[in-house]
């Protein structure tokens, strides 16, 4: 095993999508597990991989299927490289009845005279509302999609965590509990009390175009506030693991990407940064990168938070 630099940790995620056998592994070293054609973790903590439901032929995706438990909060300031705790999430719903929440979307035509001066100012204007998610045994990214302290993420960055916290754009670091889950979908929220982050302005996936610019933000190996750019591969994408449709990028997603945002040029999420493909286990990131639309996000999110 390898020494990691300090303050980097154990990053969650991005799962991968892995074409091809793995490469062998160098004289005296383990050798890999032999991978499975569909998407999976990186991260050696992730669950196993599902299958589609059998006969299935069109886009119909399955009813999904949440897992939540009802117990106290979660809380922790940990290191980044921490010793993993025990198997199993705990997640809760919100302990008060409140009005139901709505996450509101941005209906807006995609810019058609982007620059790379849009690129800077929407790197700017994310930069304020994304954070870095640290749990008990790796770390990825979120973005607060609400006023109310609600943080966006991937279910696969805090799956089997005792504990969560969240690293500011500031550098604080505050406590979070996670408030539910849904695994088909890959989408998780967290909470935390008294965020001082501004929320983000969420977009409309189905105005994506095939070739639009975008920009992705988050943590990767551990490095906060990282912006990379690409544009929109192909639109409608789909998996062995997932049925749902996927947004794929060539902006580049690494490991502790995972639960960032993709944005378009105007500043809103676009999606939620999920996966990876590879072509084996010393590829790395090959500019071949997955994205859940923000749409299933947000109302994925909104059941979540609303209970």
């Amino acid at each position: 095993m390898t020494n990691q630099p300090n303050g980097i940790g154990q990053p969650r995620g991005p799962q991968t999508w892995i074409d091809g056998p793995p490469d062998a592994p160098p004289t005296g070293l383990e050798a890999p597990p032999t991978p499975t054609p569909r998407l999976q973790s990186a991260f050696p903590t992730t669950p196993g991989p599902q299958r589609a439901p059998a006969g299935a032929t069109g886009p119909t995706r399955p009813r999904p299927r949440r897992r939540r438990w009802s117990a106290g909060i979660l809380v922790a300031a940990i290191a980044l490289g921490g010793a993993a705790g025990t198997t199993g999430a705990l997640l809760v719903t919100p302990d008060a009845t409140t009005a139901p929440t709505v996450l509101q979307q941005t209906q807006q035509a995609p810019s058609t005279t982007s620059t790379q001066s849009d690129a800077e100012a929407a790197a700017q204007r994310m930069l304020r509302s994304v954070v870095q998610v640290r749990t008990s045994s790796g770390s990825g990214s979120g973005f607060v999609i609400d006023d109310t302290g609600h943080v966006m993420t991937n279910h696969h960055v805090i799956d089997g965590a005792e504990r969560v916290s969240l690293i500011l754009p500031d550098g604080d670091e505050v406590p979070g509990r996670v408030v539910g889950s849904d695994e088909d979908s890959d989408i998780a929220v967290i909470e935390a009390q008294g965020l001082s982050v501004p929320a983000v302005e969420l977009g409309v996936s189905g105005n994506l175009r095939i070739g639009q610019q975008v920009i992705a933000v988050g943590s990767p190996l551990g490095l906060n506030g990282t912006v990379t750019s690409g544009i929109v591969s192909a639109l409608d994408r789909t998996s062995q693991r997932s049925t749902q449709p996927l947004v794929q990028t060539d902006a580049s997603i690494n490991p502790g990407n995972s639960g960032g945002p993709l944005v378009d040029l105007d500043g809103r999420v676009v999606g939620v940064n999920s996966s990876i493909a590879t072509l084996g286990y010393s590829s790395g990131n090959i500019g071949i990168g997955f994205a859940i639309p923000v749409d299933d996000a947000a109302r994925i999110a909104t059941d979540i938070i609303n209970g």
